[in-house]
């Protein structure tokens, strides 16, 4: 469904002597963008490390199958850990399709969790495009592409960014239904509706927000156009939407409706918890329910991209321009009544926007739940706010553009710069793009060490493959190495190969793998190689040996400093420029 341009300006058709040619091109374009992004899911899927969730997570899709495959009697799914507590929809369908997959488990995982982010793009093309044509479709999906916590993340992040998806989704659904009042909705609009907030509901309690942004608009149509009956008009229509919603909860959730009250306990449990966790903001350590109030709002500012910000800024700047024009005619209040009865369908779409970018901002300073891992909990906001941007950018390009050609030429070419920077930065983080920072904390060398790196330990992928390379070349075929995680130890031993046994005690070690973020540094041992993006070091490969056998190796001085990360011993650069520890000549 498309809105009339005369209720959307923003949506406005080209010319009528090029409407149809340009709806067409426009149209190519967006295939071409969605076809690039999948080719480069399907090209680069594999080169995405575990995340240290993820092990638990499959264990608890494996047990959801276990339920059903035992005919409801083995509950072990509704008592392991807390992840009874999250609905189990991706974990669900990755474990039972497992064995039919010619893949890995954990790259078939990342595939899937990469598709999900896929179709979530389409639905912001379409809530865009919905709000402002297919030109703010295309600009939306690219911006969001290329947002490391979305277009990295959603490689590895399982259930944050299919969660996003399903969100956008509904928000899309609520929209379209929005704009239909007073007529009810479409069955089409209605089936999407239940089958988005259902997935949503089937992956997180979290989902309560659509349903949130729903009634919210439902009560503001009734209101904007005096028609007091639209609830019960509308009631039969949701109620066909909330049987589809609950369906999918129940049966990718069982949990949540044995009995339906568990729903509840389920988000009292995700309001209040709490575990023995820090998490790092603005350079200090805080308790994950003891954090500062600007803690998500400020995250979302330093992990957006230049580009989104820039929208961001140009979108609050129509609003502004538009509200001094609505005060020119009368007083405020004068204004705002005669714009609210003069544009109700305007508001009525952009309504369920809004509230899916304020709603959760609110809820995070004001209830204060604990909160850890940056934005990923609230990932889901990612896609509005890039929506909202890229209608600013559209909004501020024509507003110049019908003062000056110039003007609009010049906004053109400096957001296209800006966005160029970004995709930029974005290619060169791979595959850590969910690490980035923007320009406001000094990009992302600015922010580490004061804000989370890489909270998941993915960069500990390349580091096994280092190491395993690296002793490719030490000593003869099939000798065996014992290697510490400090970890999750299937993060490494999935890539290490057959000749690497896995040992508790670091000193008991060979080699210790250490993700950077997670108080490993001091380890006493030998640097061997890391892994670093734009100069950050990600995660390191400590030799164990010497400090073990107490022997230094000719030409290296004992230093009374020789431990930790940072002691500098000769190293030999191998041909893939894998750092090893240089062997004295005999």
């Amino acid at each position: 469904m498309s809105l009339q341009s005369s209720e959307f300006p923003a949506a406005a058709a080209a010319p009528a002597a090029h409407g149809r040619r340009a709806l067409t091109l426009t149209r190519v374009v967006s295939l071409a963008v969605f076809a690039a992004i999948a080719a480069w899911i399907v090209l680069t899927f594999r080169d995405y490390g575990i995340s240290n969730d993820e092990y638990v997570q499959h264990t608890y899709g494996q047990l959801l199958v276990a339920w059903y495959a035992s005919g409801f009697t083995d509950d072990r799914a509704f008592h392991y850990i807390n992840l009874y507590l999250y609905g189990g929809l991706f974990d669900l369908v990755a474990a039972g399709l497992e064995h039919y997959v010619p893949l890995p488990v954990y790259e078939w995982r990342h595939l899937l969790s990469a598709s999900c982010g896929f179709v979530g793009l389409i639905g912001v093309w379409r809530l865009a495009r919905l709000l402002g044509g297919e030109k703010a479709g295309i600009l939306a999906v690219l911006m969001l592409a290329f947002t490391g916590m979305y277009g990295g993340a959603m490689f590895t992040h399982t259930k944050d960014v299919p969660f996003a998806a399903a969100m956008v989704w509904s928000l899309y659904f609520v929209t379209v239904c929005a704009v239909q009042f007073p007529r009810a909705p479409g069955w089409r609009s209605v089936l999407g509706l239940g089958l988005a907030i259902g997935s949503a509901f089937g992956l997180r309690v979290g989902g309560v927000f659509a349903v949130f942004y729903l009634v919210l608009a439902v009560a503001t149509g009734m209101v904007l156009l005096r028609d007091w009956r639209l609830p019960l008009r509308l009631a039969p229509r949701i109620a066909v939407a909330a049987a589809i919603a609950l369906a999918i909860t129940a049966a990718t959730w069982p949990w949540s409706m044995l009995p339906p009250t568990n729903l509840f306990k389920a988000m009292g449990a995700f309001s209040n918890f709490a575990f023995d966790m820090t998490t790092l903001f603005n350079g200090q350590e805080y308790p994950i329910d003891h954090i500062p109030p600007s803690y998500m709002p400020e995250y979302l500012a330093i992990k957006l991209p230049e580009i989104t910000l820039l929208g961001l800024m140009a979108a609050l700047a129509a609003v502004l321009v538009a509200g001094f024009a609505l005060l020119r005619r009368g007083g405020a209040l004068a204004a705002l009544r005669h714009a609210l009865a003069a544009h109700p369908r305007r508001v009525l779409g952009f309504l369920p926007l809004v509230l899916a970018i304020l709603v959760p901002m609110a809820f995070a300073v004001l209830d204060d739940p604990p909160l850890y891992n940056g934005i990923r909990h609230f990932l889901f906001v990612l896609p509005p706010v890039t929506v909202l941007a890229a209608l600013g950018l559209q909004a501020a390009w024509r507003g110049l553009s019908a003062r000056s050609r110039v003007a609009g030429a010049g906004f053109a070419l400096a957001a296209l710069a800006l966005f160029a920077f970004n995709a930029v930065s974005f290619l060169r983080m791979h595959p850590y793009e969910y690490v980035a920072y923007n320009q406001l904390v000094g990009g992302t060398a600015g922010a580490w060490g004061r804000f989370e790196g890489d909270y998941w330990s993915t960069s500990l992928r390349e580091a096994a493959l280092k190491l395993r390379q690296g002793v490719e070349h030490e000593g003869p075929a099939g000798r065996r190495y014992t290697v510490s995680v400090c970890a999750e130890d299937v993060q490494a031993s999935t890539y290490l190969g057959p000749n690497f046994d896995l040992v508790e005690e670091w000193d008991d070690a060979d080699f210790l793998l250490a993700a950077r973020h997670v108080g490993c540094d001091g380890a006493p041992g030998l640097p061997y190689a890391s892994v670093s993006r734009e100069g950050i070091p990600l995660a390191a490969i400590v030799d164990m040996r010497m400090h073990r056998k107490s022997i230094v190796p000719p030409g290296v001085t004992p230093s009374e400093d020789d431990e930790g990360f940072d002691l500098a011993p000769p190293v030999a650069t191998l041909k893939d420029g894998t750092a090893q520890v240089a062997k004295a000549k005999p």
